[in-house]
């Protein structure tokens, strides 16, 4: 992975949503100067949700998504709806596109030039065929605290008034826009900029844990999961923040690790920075003074929320054998040999719990919703999703009443060396919970 390059993970995800033919594609093609998503007159032209990372100035790394139609029929748009929905999980910032042409409190389409219903079949919110997407997502968003900016679109052709005042009514942000004549894009940016969540990125992977100058030492196992010629997502993207914050990186394999710090002595780094899966190991290597560290409990404070994982790890303890345990990776790695999530996690717990677990396993972007019978979550790093979407998860996982536990937090708890990974981040209260 290129240094220059942003990891989809780590940029701003800007998705557009809106009813068949409002011209969401067409938008995000003139937002972005690109031809990301296919373009037709014909509705329902959008299926599956696009993505496609660039750059967006002055917002920089996003991910822009395109979505099917909110109003999309029959059964292959249930499908299609239900895969926009998805969206709502990962999205920092919604862009509803609405057609300046259609009536506002309906969505229906009207004929431009008299004014009247151009679709009856469509319905409205008061004729029972049909109801007000708009509002229900628009609901939907302001319960997942989801900033929202409304473009009226096609206003080369009609007068957005209704639409500007409808958003104005809510609250809401909106833009008259253009995706053919190119009107009000420059003034679509600054909404976006002035929307953007403050706090979607989270909080440094590590950055905060250092002073420039500072020398940070990074135990990378190479092993049979190790991607060749390269280091795992996590890695990298530390090495970046530590760079980006003045400090120093020093990478060794376990096997060198005493002796780098015997060349270092008598300096000492300011923290030692591990794979999890080295932990036991590592820990017996670096001197007490020394703090440490895992690479996934870097990352449960950055994508997640380290206080929510930390608890999980208690639940460790009461689970007994039988227990249904949910594994849950953002990614969608083929397991080699000794799997972290397959094998050496499940070999430690049932290790603790005294017997063997019912083990569940979900990958890739799809977490179940339902965890009905589920005693614990175990879940991955997540460098490959976005952090509203593992606090979607966490919320999702919160509401069932299932205790949720990263890999590093978890692996750190069962070689009992919690507390001493967790000083790093000041969590006083926490350590002494694991004292």
């Amino acid at each position: 992975m290129s240094l220059q390059s942003t990891p989809t993970s780590g940029r701003l995800h800007i998705a557009f949503f809106g009813r068949r033919n409002a011209g969401k594609s067409s938008l995000l093609n003139a937002l972005t100067g690109q031809s990301a998503a296919l373009v037709s007159d014909v509705p329902g032209t959008t299926t599956d949700p696009v993505w496609k990372s660039m750059e967006i100035l002055p917002l920089g790394p996003c991910v822009v998504i395109d979505t099917a139609g909110i109003d999309d029929v029959g059964e292959l748009g249930r499908l299609r709806v239900e895969r926009t929905q998805r969206v709502l999980g990962r999205t920092d910032l919604a862009i509803l596109v609405v057609d300046a042409g259609a009536d506002p409190a309906s969505g229906k389409s009207t004929d431009r030039a008299s004014g009247k219903s151009a679709d009856p079949a469509a319905g409205s919110a008061s004729d029972g065929r049909g109801g007000n997407e708009e509002e229900a997502l628009l609901e939907e968003l302001a319960r997942r605290g989801v900033p929202v900016v409304v473009a009226v679109n096609k206003t080369d052709v009609a007068d957005p008034a209704r639409h500007l005042a409808w958003a104005e009514a809510r609250g809401l942000p909106a833009v008259a826009v253009s995706a053919l004549t190119g009107r009000g894009l420059g003034a679509l940016r600054q909404a976006l900029v002035a929307a953007a969540p403050a706090d979607w990125e989270g909080p440094p992977i590590i950055g905060d844990l250092v002073r420039p100058g500072d020398l940070v030492i990074l135990v990378v196992p190479v092993d049979l999961e190790a991607p060749k010629g390269r280091l795992i997502l996590p890695q990298v993207q530390t090495l970046r923040d530590l760079l980006d914050h003045e400090a120093m990186g020093l990478v060794v394999k376990e096997t060198g690790l005493e002796a780098a710090l015997g060349r270092l002595a008598p300096r000492r780094p300011r923290l030692v920075v591990t794979d999890s899966q080295a932990f036991h190991s590592v820990s017996r290597v670096v001197p007490r003074e020394v703090p440490l560290t895992s690479f996934s409990i870097l990352f449960a404070r950055h994508r997640g929320d380290l206080a929510t994982l930390v608890a999980g790890a208690r639940a460790a303890d009461d689970l007994r054998p039988g227990d249904r345990v949910l594994v849950a990776e953002a990614c969608t790695h083929h397991p080699i040999g000794d799997d972290i999530g397959r094998v050496k996690i499940p070999r430690w717990l049932e290790k603790h719990v005294g017997g063997p677990l019912d083990w569940t396993y979900s990958v890739g972007g799809d977490f179940p919703t339902d965890l009905t019978g589920c005693r614990l979550v175990i879940h991955c790093g997540a460098c490959m999703v976005n952090r509203r979407e593992m606090l979607r998860r966490l919320a999702v996982a919160a509401e069932a009443g299932v205790p949720v536990v990263n890999y590093g937090v978890l692996i750190a708890h069962l070689h009992g060396i919690l507390p001493r990974a967790l000083e790093p981040f000041g969590v006083a209260e926490a350590v002494r919970r694991w004292a």
